[in-house]
């Protein structure tokens, strides 16, 4: 065994395992502590570890093309579990990795219950003991209210569990510019601002008329029991709940055109303007302001498409409404997932602001490894942001566009995309834009591992 001290691991989902995991790997002594099934949660069915509670998909597998494909393959270049895992059970399902579920989990637990560095604890935790000198919390978006209570008084966060209703996030480079403009409202200024801030999407009155009736005939996604007693956050209306306040409700709402005018259109004032405002520091991403919905996707793609200037919109993130549980990582965690207030804990998978199966586990195999350095008396390398790992990470840390009011809260999960990779240089045509940054990112990561981790066991 071991002679360096545990480090607690706290959930045993796929972000906890996979941690727990690389923490092994690293020879360093893990503790898993998942409190099913002495005490379980309203979503999850069986004591094993790593249960999938909704699909069996991980998405996409395609490596060349796809952003959570290249994870895939990173991860598996980083000696994940949870990707061997799938691999091991996986099913037929086209270009996508899909799971026998029960496979899947009962591989994950009895791995980890037959690994001489990882203690399965079967107990639940309701505040990390003091004397615990490195813990990973990995409790993702069902975490017990006690230990979400404990979180809170930690991180000075009002609200931890509430319905995440969360706006769509476009890719600024599909959006028409020939009739969206750059605008501040009346031209204001931000404290980072330039008073053309914000991507505006013009309405007339019959194209808001006809979008307003779309959102009130949309099909919507039903609330599962447990989430029905569930309150908004912070009053956060989905749009389709506003419309059916009134009809004149969007207008004088997030759609209103009040100073705003189209330069070259000065004398033609829109009816309604669907604004759009930067998501991330690199400029790709930009977010449909006050748009949060809880249409289904497919609904949302097809009514928001008939905004002017997003007729050909792509989505790197469709909005979304369920309970959920996160942290304003930007403002609370350090680099390598660390609390700021209290260093000794690090937290890992959805609760840090990620969204997925796949990203959640990615986000446990960084907060295993970033912990694992420290415990050999080593400094944490961060993988290059030019990857999918470094990506997520960039964005759940400082990534984000953080409000200035200390306060307020507009960050949100999101699924590993292209939009939160470091912009390619000029030149590269959009066609091979994916392939490219794949490319980049493929290369970037055997840098990295050829440097500074040592080389998994095979």
């Amino acid at each position: 065994m071991s002679a360096l001290r545990p480090v607690h691991v706290i959930g045993g989902g796929l972000s906890g395992c996979e941690a727990a995991w690389q923490l092994a790997r690293a020879g360093v002594p893990a503790i898993l502590h998942e409190m099913r099934p002495l005490r379980s949660t309203p979503a999850h069915k069986s004591g094993h570890l790593a249960e999938l509670v909704c699909s069996n998909s991980f998405r996409s597998d395609d490596a060349q093309t796809s952003a959570v494909g290249l994870l895939h393959e990173e991860m598996r270049r980083l000696g994940s579990l949870i990707m061997r895992a799938a691999d091991a059970n996986k099913l037929p399902a086209g270009a996508a990795l899909a799971v026998d579920r029960d496979g899947f989990a009962a591989a994950i637990t009895a791995t980890l219950e037959n690994e001489p560095l990882v203690s399965v604890r079967r107990e639940e935790i309701i505040d990390p003991p003091s004397e615990w000198d490195s813990v990973i919390i990995a409790t993702g978006p069902l975490t017990s209210a006690p230990l979400a209570d404990a979180i809170r008084l930690k991180t000075g966060e009002a609200a931890l569990a509430f319905f995440d209703a969360i706006a769509p996030i476009v890719h600024r480079d599909s959006i028409d510019f020939s009739v969206a403009w750059f605008q501040s409202r009346y031209d204001k200024t931000g404290p980072a601002g330039s008073g053309a801030d914000y991507i505006n999407c013009p309405l007339t009155r019959l194209q808001y008329e006809a979008f307003v009736d779309a959102l009130l005939a949309g099909e919507k996604i039903a609330f599962r029991d447990f989430e029905a007693t569930t309150p908004y956050f912070d009053g956060c209306l989905p749009i389709e709940v506003m419309a059916e306040r009134g009809r004149e409700t969007l207008r004088h709402g997030p759609m209103k055109p009040f100073g705003l005018t189209d330069p070259r259109h000065p004398d033609v004032k829109p009816h309604a303007v669907v604004q759009l405002r930067q998501d991330n520091k690199f400029g790709t991403l930009f977010n449909m302001v006050g748009f949060q919905t809880k249409l289904k996707h497919a609904e949302q793609v097809r009514i928001f498409r008939t905004i002017p200037g997003l007729h050909h919109a792509e989505f790197a993130r469709l909005g979304g409404l369920h309970r959920n549980t996160f942290l304003n990582s930007p403002r609370l965690l350090d680099e390598t997932l660390r609390l700021k207030a209290m260093p000794r804990l690090r937290f890992a998978g959805q609760i840090t602001g990620c969204e997925g199966y796949v990203e959640s586990a990615a986000i446990g195999l960084l907060a295993g490894r970033f912990a694992a350095a420290e415990m050999r008396g080593e400094r944490p390398r961060l993988p290059p942001p030019t990857t999918a790992h470094g990506a997520l990470l960039h964005h759940i840390t400082c990534g984000h566009v953080v409000a200035a009011d200390p306060g307020s809260r507009t960050f949100q999960p999101m699924n590993v995309n292209f939009g939160l990779f470091p912009p390619l240089g000029r030149g590269t045509p959009r066609s091979t834009k994916k392939q490219a940054l794949c490319a980049r990112a493929r290369a970037d990561l055997g840098a990295w591992i050829d440097a500074t981790v040592p080389r998994a066991a095979e």
